[in-house]
């Protein structure tokens, strides 16, 4: 059985942690802080929680720069694929223009499932889920009731360089309702790099991917949004012809900021795991998270230089039909055997895929980097990455 210091893991999620932090994770899962207890046995309104919450609060406020005079921090349960439901009935209830359209920007797998979830809930002739990508994106000509993107497609390997440019210009202001809120889901690359928080109306993200572990999201929510309720005679015209437009009450952000995240059962143990490492964040790169994104920008330079190194062999993103199975699975049959695991590409996509989180260390790049050269020198045949 191999150790933990001799597998490097590169899963899509969920993602590596820190040794350290899953060490303090054991010991507080058995006997928390000397009390006798596990943490999974504290009550989620004891002060032991509340200060877990603050702690985490705090910690995300100090890396992303939150302004919290504008912006709530929320803790949630249902994942991303919740939050596709969630910003479509908090959004589109407060509206009440006649031609209401919702824009969506796909650019792979995970825009498209939230475009579908719109469309289930409210009709496709609401949602305008466009197919583009970072460069042909124009400034929206009507304002809709949000605009939502995927920060980065861990299945299709693309990411959103920067804020879109088309989109500037929504920062919220006096007159609330004319502007174009924006809606990211940043799940596989939260907390890789600084985020100018005040331009998005809604930002969520799982915890499982930079975080720490299922159970948790978060989302950072402009605060003047939850306060756009609209009036009970709208809600109940707008429900005859939109019969799923109530969201369920965990998914209501107004009811889950007015009760500190506690409206139900929070998961604290995986709340404390978020903390650990938002803390972990905080020491190595001194409280911002511009040095997070210079060591994640140093090891996918690192990676694709190998690649890039070897035309002949590795394809990156190409078209399917110059794949060879035979060779990918070679690789990864391999790298496994080296200790490099999780490379295996998406099950809709195939190829080979590295997810370079947070918690993947400068290491195990490295161990990776000697096996897409050692893998290069040993055959001419294409392979999918």
């Amino acid at each position: 059985m191999p150790s933990r210091e001799e597998v490097s893991y590169f899963g899509a999620g969920p993602a590596p942690l820190p040794t350290a932090v899953l060490q303090e994770c054991a010991s507080a899962l058995v006997n928390f802080n000397n009390t006798g207890l596990s943490l999974a046995e504290i009550s989620h309104r004891s002060p032991t929680a509340n200060k877990i919450i603050a702690d985490t609060k705090d910690g995300l406020t100090k890396l992303l720069d939150i302004p919290t005079d504008t912006h709530e921090i929320l803790f949630l349960q249902g994942g991303g694929s919740g939050e596709f439901s969630a910003v479509v009935l908090e959004r589109v209830r407060s509206e009440v223009e006649s031609e209401l359209k919702v824009d969506y920007l796909v650019t792979g797998s995970w825009s498209l499932k939230a475009s579908q979830e719109a469309s289930r809930l409210i009709g496709s002739k609401y949602v305008n889920d466009e197919s583009v990508w970072a460069g042909q994106l124009t400034t929206p000509k009507r304002r809709a009731a949000f605009v939502y993107f995927c920060d980065n497609e861990t299945v299709d390997g693309v990411e959103f360089p920067s804020f879109p440019a088309a989109l500037e210009g929504n920062e919220g202001g006096v007159d609330e309702f004319n502007e174009t809120v924006v809606v990211a889901d940043m799940s596989s690359n939260f907390l890789s790099r600084p985020v100018d928080v005040k331009k998005y109306g809604v930002i969520f993200a799982g915890a499982q991917k930079n975080l720490g572990i299922p159970g948790i999201t978060v989302a950072i929510v402009r605060k003047s949004l939850l306060a756009l309720v609209p009036p009970p005679t709208f809600v109940h015209a707008l429900a005859g012809s939109l019969p799923n437009i109530t969201p369920p009450i965990v998914l209501d952000f107004a009811t889950i900021a007015k009760n500190n995240s506690l409206y139900n059962t929070l998961p604290v143990f995986s709340l404390y795991v978020a903390t650990l490492v938002l803390q972990s964040l905080v020491h190595r790169f001194a409280g911002s998270i511009a040095g997070q994104q210079q060591e994640a920008a140093a090891k996918a330079a690192a990676i694709y230089a190998a690649l890039d190194a070897h035309p002949a062999v590795y394809h990156v993103l190409p078209d399917r039909a110059v794949r060879n199975a035979d060779r990918e699975a070679a690789f990864v049959k391999g790298a496994e055997a080296r200790g490099l695991l999780g490379l295996k590409g998406h099950r809709s996509v195939g190829g080979i895929r590295v997810s370079n989180y947070n918690a993947v260390p400068v290491a195990a790049v490295d161990k990776l980097v000697a096996w897409i050269n050692e893998f290069a020198t040993s055959t001419s045949t294409p392979t999918s990455v």
